[in-house]
């Protein structure tokens, strides 16, 4: 990787890749003299073995997409290449990881930022794509990378969403049929709350509420949590206006069975 041109684009990905990912290597390819992308499914950011075993995969159709795509380099290492035996540092963020995902999902930033600054340092890329879909996830290694010294920079990316605004994911591969039909109440629920935003409404309760509303209407969808946050540290907010100035974050959880989707949208 060192003899590759500079500057170094990294695309992080744990495989299964669709035009999100393919939107976040063009923009590499667009920005840097040289593209790498990994390939790995990190199995410490899972909370349970369960939910690993059931995440999609296809190495195959994955390298045919890279080679589709013109990436320089694939990085796709085994886990006690990434883990070697007797490995115990973990990277932990402090309390941005412990918030919304990291409250439904307990040492799973944790186990993001571990892995991440383990490629950065491997990989040693000028800069980093990742998708904004993932908005607390960006933060989170936006903070690992700022705090431990890392030079990589950290690019966040715009949501890639399907014609019906479902936000494009991997595990959306693992939808039923009815499932993936209810699934873009998520995002109708989402841009409730930014019209209702638009139309000067400045209650984050009102906001909540507009999107639980919206959510209700479908009887699959399960939400795990709905919140109204600021963007710089993931506070929930009370009030939009006066002390409080936007950007400001919409964001939630979702179950169709077994399966969750998470999604937001930024206001300000």
């Amino acid at each position: 990787m060192a003899a590759l041109p500079r500057p170094v684009g990294l695309v992080p990905t744990m495989g299964w890749l669709h035009a999100g990912h393919r939107s976040l290597i063009a923009r590499s390819e667009a920005e840097n003299a040289s593209t790498v992308a990994s390939l790995f499914v990190n199995p410490k950011q899972f909370n349970s073995v369960g939910d690993l075993a059931r995440y999609p995969r296809d190495e195959a159709r994955d390298l045919r997409i890279f080679a589709e795509e013109g990436t320089d380099l694939v990085f796709a290492p085994d886990v006690d290449e990434v883990y070697p035996p007797g490995f115990e540092t973990t990277v932990s963020v402090g309390r941005l990881a412990t918030v919304l995902e990291g409250a439904a999902r307990p040492g799973h930033f944790d186990g993001v930022a571990t892995v991440v600054s383990i490629l950065f340092n491997l990989v040693g890329a000028d800069v980093a794509y990742f998708g904004q879909k993932d908005a607390q996830q960006v933060m989170v290694i936006s903070r690992m990378a700022r705090d431990l010294g890392i030079a990589t920079r950290v690019i966040p990316c715009p949501t890639v969403r399907e014609q019906d605004g479902l936000a494009l994911s991997s595990r959306n591969a693992l939808l039923s049929p009815e499932a993936r039909a209810a699934a873009p109440v998520v995002h109708r629920a989402l841009r409730a709350a930014v019209g209702r935003y638009a139309a000067g409404e400045r209650s984050a309760d009102a906001l909540r509420d507009t999107m639980r509303r919206v959510l209700a209407t479908e009887p699959l969808a399960d939400p795990e949590y709905v919140s109204v946050a600021s963007l710089a540290d993931d506070r929930e907010l009370t009030e939009l206006a006066g002390d409080v100035v936007p950007p400001a974050l919409l964001s939630m959880a979702v179950r169709f069975g077994e399966i969750r989707l998470i999604d937001n949208e930024r206001l300000g």
